[in-house]
């Protein structure tokens, strides 16, 4: 077997390369880039599950970064089980093949229990005082303490909220890659894993924030002749750009001065967005919503409700607790601003993603289009955590983590506070984030027009890519050659 290394550029797309990744060009132009059809919904949870497994949502059951547990009447984001991914996994597949195949699994999502050789994944701890602290998860358990001596702490909050991707007294924009990339050397220097999973998750954040093309680009019209988006590209992210493509050019010279074969990929593009879409708030006012009141705020009581929407990017999953209103939600969400799509039973089906897991309708948004989970009717009755980072207890994803509520009086000052607060033991809420969805300008999720926005495969061997245009799942199949070289 070929020992190889599978780095994740998150947001990676054909359109975002050019003469800010000087890297990743030459990388391209040393091999070959095929395109990826992306899986619906093109979230990191369903598609690393694609990549991994070679199935669609329908079979591995990863149907978005979260979904309604119907058993539990509860909504459940980000877990971390690789149980819950049904079918065998592209490690399985190679041990089998070869008894002595080992594999590393640095950050992609699903990581506990995965029977991977070794993982480190992102996991707080949470003292029953109430505290959050920060930390990771690691297989073998050894490695934790080992790491974290060599490298210093993971640097959480510049992983995901308002200090990732951005200069903070926390550390700098590329903190948390940088830290990931340098734990991929420290696992292949000590272990020499056949296979090396490494997820770089910097350019997820500035494309979500300020969206990926200029808002007035100097023209409208691509030249096709040399395929040049420059004058499209928002020069909010080109440091980004800049520095993502330094972190992979520092790992290609690595893995090639240990005689590693390097495969990049990504999982969804992120495109420009300026319409959020309440859908819970849309089924609020039809009385299908039930609302508890806790302590003075509000909170979305999924069981109880008729019909509910677990938002995840530009996709929804709506779930009708009263089988009846299937025609009226249905006609509802079509008639809606910002809905270009709504999948039934047999439409799911014909995408690849009808599972139990999934909605009972699934609307998709249109190409300017994201969904909330906002179920609140005014800001004063939301819930304490709408206003932190809280990626487990709000029932849909939120891009609005990213932001410091502009709003706020002296943010730093709040911030040092609250750290202060928490330093000392007293109970504190980091009630930073900001409740206007319009901020965000990049999302994904659908599956964008532009084939030049769609994620991407590269390779340094033309010949394992089997077209210039892919399926995703399509991926597994491509590294699975790469490995058995």
């Amino acid at each position: 077997m070929k020992r190889t290394a599978v780095i994740n550029v998150v947001g990676l797309t054909e359109s975002l390369i050019g003469a800010h990744t000087p890297r990743l060009a030459d990388f391209v132009r040393r091999g070959a880039l095929a395109r990826v059809r992306p899986v619906l919904p093109a979230v990191t949870c369903s598609a690393q599950s694609t990549y991994l497994t070679g199935q669609l949502p329908s079979q591995h059951g990863i149907v978005g970064n979260g979904w309604y547990n119907r058993e539990l009447a509860e909504v459940q984001f980000w877990k971390q089980s690789n149980h819950l991914v049904r079918g065998p996994k592209i490690w399985e597949h190679l041990r089998e093949r070869d008894p002595n195949f080992t594999c590393a699994k640095l950050f992609w999502w699903f990581n506990m229990y995965s029977g991977a050789d070794w993982s480190i994944t992102p996991r707080p701890m949470y003292p029953a005082d109430g505290r959050k602290v920060f930390d990771i998860y690691t297989w073998p358990p050894s490695i934790r303490p080992a790491i974290k001596r060599d490298l210093g702490e993971f640097p959480f909050p510049t992983f995901w909220g308002p200090a990732a991707g951005v200069h903070t007294p926390q550390g700098p924009p590329d903190a948390a890659s940088r830290w990931i990339a340098e734990s991929a050397k420290w696992i292949e220097q000590r272990f020499h894993p056949t296979l090396n999973l490494i997820y770089l998750p910097h350019l997820d954040y500035n494309l979500q924030r300020y969206g990926v093309k200029a808002r007035n680009p100097k023209s409208e019209i691509r030249d096709s002749a040399s395929n040049s988006f420059a004058d499209e590209l928002n020069p909010a992210i080109a440091p980004d750009l800049r520095t993502i493509d330094a972190i992979v050019g520092d790992l290609l010279d690595f893995f090639q001065a240990h005689s590693v074969q390097v495969v990049l990929v990504s999982e969804y593009g992120i495109t420009n967005v300026d319409t959020p879409v309440h859908l819970n708030r849309l089924f609020r006012q039809q009385g299908w919503v039930t609302i508890k009141e806790e302590l003075g705020l509000e909170l979305l009581d999924c069981g109880a409700s008729k019909v509910f929407a677990v938002a995840d990017h530009q996709v929804a999953h709506v779930y009708l607790n009263d089988a009846k209103l299937e025609h009226s939600v249905r006609a509802l969400l079509e008639r809606t601003d910002g809905v270009e799509t709504v999948l039934d039973t047999k439409e799911k089906a014909a995408t690849g993603i009808g599972h139990p897991r999934a909605g009972d309708l699934i609307a998709v948004a249109k190409a300017d289009s994201w969904f909330t989970y906002y179920y609140w009717l005014e800001d004063a009755c939301a819930p304490d955590f709408a206003r932190t980072v809280d990626i487990h207890r709000k029932p849909g994803y939120d891009p609005a983590e990213l932001f410091l509520d502009p709003e706020l009086k002296l943010p730093q000052l709040k911030i040092a506070w609250r750290l202060l607060q928490k330093k000392v033991g007293l109970r504190m809420l980091m009630d930073l984030i900001p409740l206007d969805a319009s901020l965000v300008r990049g999302s994904h999720g659908r599956r964008p027009e532009d084939q030049r926005d769609w994620p991407v495969l590269i390779s340094e061997h033309a010949g394992l890519l089997p077209a210039s245009q892919i399926e995703a799942t399509e991926v597994f199949h491509t590294l699975l050659r790469h490995v058995r070289q």
